[in-house]
């Protein structure tokens, strides 16, 4: 059979095609056969917080965000939930310049508040000393975007964390 350009054409053509179909079925592209590429964290605040309270087993976290933008001044429990060991809402959507008011309601022993850039919190601050009484209230204003993680240190093993994404 006698060569012609048609032919080199077409062999051509499909060596082109077996070769970029076979490409993918390597794995991850390194010629070494394995998928060992990392799978990419999820990124984002809302990532950011889920991951977070997901991993500290928060007390009443169930994957919601409440959203609470738009208000001066929103207030959560410290202390809520059957046990006394969560905070309420667990997390929330705030407004910069929102001033969150914590409020204790006397269950649970003694809380506290701690926001902490070792937890990879965007905001530092904490109540101060683990306190138990009934209609204790302490208050932050957060004057600029991220995420804030914090966490009870009397019942941090236990799940009593929180987080809020300020926008």
């Amino acid at each position: 059979m006698q060569t012609t350009r048609r032919h080199v054409v077409r062999s051509s053509t499909v060596a082109l095609a077996v070769a970029v179909s076979l490409a993918g079925c390597n794995g991850n592209g390194n010629g070494n056969g394995s998928d060992d590429t990392p799978t990419p964290e999820p990124s984002g605040p809302e990532a950011r917080l889920d991951t977070y309270l997901t991993e500290n087993d928060a007390n009443l976290y169930d994957g919601s965000i409440e959203d609470l933008t738009g208000q001066d001044e929103v207030t959560i429990l410290v202390g809520a939930g059957d046990d006394g060991l969560a905070y309420d809402p667990p997390a929330a959507r705030i407004g910069v310049g929102t001033t969150v008011i914590w409020e204790w309601t006397g269950r649970g022993g003694r809380h506290n508040v701690n926001g902490d850039p070792e937890i990879d919190s965007d905001f530092e601050y904490t109540s101060g000393e683990l306190i138990g009484d009934e209609g204790h209230t302490w208050s932050y204003t957060f004057e600029d975007g991220g995420v804030a993680l914090y966490y009870c240190d009397a019942h941090r093993t236990v799940g009593h964390h929180g987080a809020l994404i300020v926008e």
